[in-house]
């Protein structure tokens, strides 16, 4: 039985890695899925053609979630497509490691724009839209917990929005909306490759430190991001998840 039969899902920064298998995994139990990027078209759309050949229903969705009128016109167009909306998943998302001296405003200001001011502004249009059994569901990251060396400005917008998640879990409870934040530890996707950490000394210590010895896949977060979005997770609100294999 299809757990989200009936269900519109919104995934901001769907275009690849993380969001991409969350926007299949969710279509594949039932849920017409809104697919958000930024700038990947081609990535987006390739993301809609493979929902569409497994039976599922998408579109792709294009804005900024740091503009607010892009924010805005992502939910619009969401509601507008499919006609209400149940499940956000705040995915979008960018990360840059530098050690303290190297640290710029523009360093900042890239990483908070998105993690944390796109995080809100999406909410914020989302949340007139999301009825009673509503679910957010928030991407953090295991570095809040592991604070790996170079990644003060990352960790601070993953701490920010997990700080967030506890806020507007007690904001939107009495409407009977759930938020949680759900915290992949080390995953090989397009930005991991793309940053050099895959087959590198840093994945090898993150390996080590991990309990069931690999890193991880994009469809190992996309199945808790299934449980979170649907009514199994209906007493969870609040709640971090940590998706890293056991790593401490």
């Amino acid at each position: 039985m299809s757990k989200l039969k009936g269900k519109v899902a919104l995934v901001t920064g769907a275009s690849k890695g993380i969001g991409a298998a969350i926007a299949k995994a969710l279509a594949a139990q039932g849920a017409a899925v809104a697919v958000n990027y930024a700038s990947s078209k081609a990535g987006a759309d390739a993301v809609v053609a493979a929902i569409g050949k497994a039976g599922g229903k998408a579109v792709a969705v294009r804005g900024d979630v740091s503009k607010a009128a892009d924010a805005e016109g992502i939910v619009a167009e969401t509601v507008r497509q499919f006609g209400r909306l149940d499940i956000l998943v705040n995915n979008s998302g960018v990360y840059e490691f530098a050690p303290l001296e190297a640290i710029t405003a523009e360093h900042f200001d890239k990483q908070f724009n998105v993690n944390v001011r796109g995080l809100l502004l999406t909410t914020q249009a989302a949340a007139g839209q999301l009825g009673e059994g509503g679910s957010i569901i928030n991407i953090s990251s295991l570095v809040t917990r592991i604070v790996p060396p170079g990644s003060a400005v990352y960790s601070a917008t993953k701490g920010a929005v997990d700080a967030i998640t506890g806020v507007l879990s007690r904001e939107l409870g009495p409407r009977k909306i759930r938020v949680n934040a759900l915290s992949p530890g080390m995953v090989e996707t397009e930005g991991t490759h793309a940053a050099g950490f895959i087959g590198s000394e840093f994945q090898a210590s993150a390996v080590a430190q991990t309990p069931l010895g690999r890193i991880g896949v994009p469809e190992d977060i996309a199945s808790i991001a299934v449980f979170l979005a649907s009514d199994d997770s209906h007493w969870l609100t609040g709640e971090r998840l940590y998706a890293g294999g056991g790593m401490r």
